[in-house]
């Protein structure tokens, strides 16, 4: 077992963070099997063709049929069954697809719902100063353009459903450990439950272009989780001490030093991506101030400002990447069921902050 191998180099000077570029294999995995994904009309179409190869079985199975009964024989009991087959199977087809276009159109209505709710919020504050706002200071990405707001619903709405398949697979985790399943049905629940967080850090790297503030505020998060945010998430290092090796014990003599410089390791590349970020908030600050105050312009300024605060969506994907490859070390430093263990642990305790936030907003207040 090798010692982990997580290392982070400080940048030499404030935006040079290399930010991650999450890739996705879908569209690559689809095209290698022959496949061309496309939109979810695909699907209608095939669900249409599946309704017409039905029919044209029905057809090509009834010929030979009029041919034998042409004959003065009737048809036998497989070719009816195979007839009554078809029929259920092109009924079937017929009300998949209804319930699939009813849950695209339901999914449309959620979003066009959500997209009208952030608007009016985004406009109450969108104004700058002399009511100029991102428009008027030459910005073509204008925070309020339409792909602002739709990556930023489908931003929730997706993150909606991570939350609901995490909750469904710590149950089917508690599951499987309490009926001590074997190692290899297990590495299968656990390698799904880290492609799991990947997928998260993926759609956050999306969000974090549309609209980085909105991702650090945290917004997204229940009250008690962005209580702890460290730059759009968790900090890893915290976990590793508080959550995950409290949980996996026994570890033996190597898994401890393992963990130990994994620990010192996520410290070290905490520290310098928090000094970091001390130091661009700084920068932008004294950017603001430049010039006269009180004069009323400050267009070159907001301009400047606006070009060095990029440099926060490098800072949230390299945060995402410092928590995923902490997981992903820390899962190899590990037996597949102690891995199993701490990714129960991490999930229970995310559904205890939202629980607790839960408790929180509807505890009993004493009137005034």
């Amino acid at each position: 077992m090798h010692s982990p191998s997580t290392h982070f180099v400080p940048p030499r000077r404030m935006g040079l963070y290399d930010p991650v570029h999450p890739i996705s294999m879908w569209g690559e995995t689809f095209k290698g099997n022959g496949f061309q994904f496309t939109s979810g009309a695909t699907i209608l179409e095939v669900e249409s063709k599946l309704d017409n190869q039905s029919e044209d079985t029905s057809h090509d199975t009834l010929g030979p049929v009029n041919n034998y009964d042409e004959e003065g024989s009737k048809p036998n009991d497989k070719i009816q069954r195979r007839l009554a087959q078809n029929r259920e199977a092109a009924r079937k087809s017929r009300l998949r697809k209804k319930a699939y276009v009813q849950q695209l159109e339901s999914s449309r209505l959620k979003l066009i719902q959500l997209e009208q709710e952030l608007d009016r919020t985004r406009q109450q504050g969108m104004y700058l100063g002399g009511g100029l706002d991102a428009a008027h200071l030459g910005f073509s990405g204008a925070v309020n353009s339409g792909s602002f707001t739709y990556g930023i619903a489908g931003f929730e709405l997706e993150y909606g459903q991570w939350v609901e398949e995490q909750n469904r697979e710590i149950t089917i985790l508690r599951a499987a450990l309490e009926a001590n399943i074997g190692d290899a049905e297990l590495k299968v629940l656990v390698d799904g439950s880290m492609s799991h967080y990947s997928e998260l850090f993926r759609i956050k790297a999306a969000a974090a272009k549309a609209d980085v503030f909105y991702l650090m505020s945290g917004m997204w998060k229940t009250t008690a989780e962005r209580f702890f945010l460290w730059i759009g998430g968790f900090r890893p290092s915290e976990l590793l001490k508080q959550i995950l090796v409290p949980q996996i014990d026994p570890l033996s003599e190597q898994q401890l030093l393992d963990v130990c410089n994994l620990k010192r390791s996520c410290q070290q590349a905490e520290d310098a991506l928090s000094q970091g970020m001390d130091k661009l908030q700084q920068i932008v600050a004294d950017t603001i101030a430049t010039g006269e105050l009180g004069d009323g312009r400050y267009i070159p300024q907001m301009s400047s400002a606006m070009e060095k605060l990029e440099a926060l969506v490098s800072f949230v994907n390299q945060a995402d990447h410092l928590r995923e490859e902490t997981l992903q070390q820390m899962s190899r430093n590990l037996t597949i069921r102690q891995s199993a263990r701490g990714l129960l642990a991490l999930g229970e305790y995310f559904q205890r902050l939202r629980a607790l936030s839960s408790l929180w907003t509807t505890r009993p207040r004493e009137a005034a």
